[in-house]
């Protein structure tokens, strides 16, 4: 009897090393999705760090925020240099999502419980409406990734114009979305920049990243990192094997077709929109 719990407990433990090292393999990947396709990779990283870190969902949330910023910074560098950064649009449109994110991981999910309401028998738990709020919104982000970029032309000298009213709510949401399910938003930004301030396509995707970076990192260090203990050496790990994978993806990407690979990367967050639902809403936890 005893033999037999030592060999469970032994099995055990080499599932959650084996789960553990595939962990660090998908943050690799993440990088190499991120150079390669240039952004939504980092979409993965809640997963990643729910399932196979077993993870908690208010710190794979809060991870998430760290890793996508310090990820987007990286990449809105680049785009900076390259001249596709828009800098008073991304201050424009940044500060309002600043303030939601901030507000959403400072006050608001601290004090949501753990359960949050019953239905009968049924309990609809904080994590089931966080990680459920985040497959739901997979879904757009795949959409995007499956819809080609169309570049208005070029007139001249573009004026971009601000409709505040709109920008400050649109940031504002944004922010309160990025709060909740820990990823960059990039689906829903890109849009309100090219619709709500009239920006060239090419220079929208830069000021995104620009716009995730500052939201999502301030959002980390405002909120999480003042309300719970953060495993500092874990998270530094991961976010530096992802940044191996965007030297390698930006090393890759001169050989193999970044545009066929992000409708086939679109196709598998949509499965992964499923996974996460099923795992949340019909499997025990």
């Amino acid at each position: 009897m005893a033999n037999s719990i030592l060999i469970s407990h032994q099995h055990f433990y080499l599932i959650m090393e084996l789960l553990e090292i595939f962990g660090y393999i998908s943050a690799l990947v993440i990088g190499i999705s991120l150079g390669l396709i240039g952004g939504g990779g980092s979409i993965l990283a809640v997963p990643v760090l729910a399932y196979l870190f077993s993870i908690n969902e208010k710190a794979a949330t809060a991870y998430s925020l760290f890793i996508v910023g310090a990820s987007a910074l990286l990449g809105g560098i680049k785009q900076h240099f390259k001249g596709y950064v828009d800098w008073r649009t991304a201050i424009v449109f940044g500060i309002p999502a600043i303030i939601g994110v901030t507000v959403i991981r400072h006050y608001v999910v601290p004090a949501l419980p753990n359960v949050l309401f019953h239905i009968a028998d049924f309990e609809f738990t904080r994590r089931m409406a966080m990680f459920g709020l985040f497959a739901i919104l997979m879904i757009p982000a795949a959409i995007s990734m499956l819809k080609e970029q169309k570049d208005k032309p070029a007139i001249g000298d573009r004026m971009v114009k601000y409709n505040y009213p709109l920008i400050l709510v649109e940031g504002l949401i944004v922010g309160a979305i990025t709060g909740m399910i820990g990823a960059g938003g990039g689906f829903l930004i890109i849009p309100a920049l090219v619709i709500l301030a009239n920006v060239e396509m090419k220079v929208a995707v830069g000021t995104s990243l620009i716009i995730i970076a500052f939201k999502s990192l301030l959002g980390f260090f405002l909120g999480d990192a003042m309300t719970m203990a953060i495993d500092w050496t874990f998270l530094s790990v991961f976010t530096a094997i992802s940044f191996v994978g965007i030297f390698v993806g930006s090393y890759l990407s001169n050989f193999i077709n970044g545009n066929k690979l992000k409708k086939g990367f679109g196709y598998f967050i949509f499965v992964m929109a499923v996974f996460i639902f099923y795992m949340e809403f019909f499997v025990e936890q």
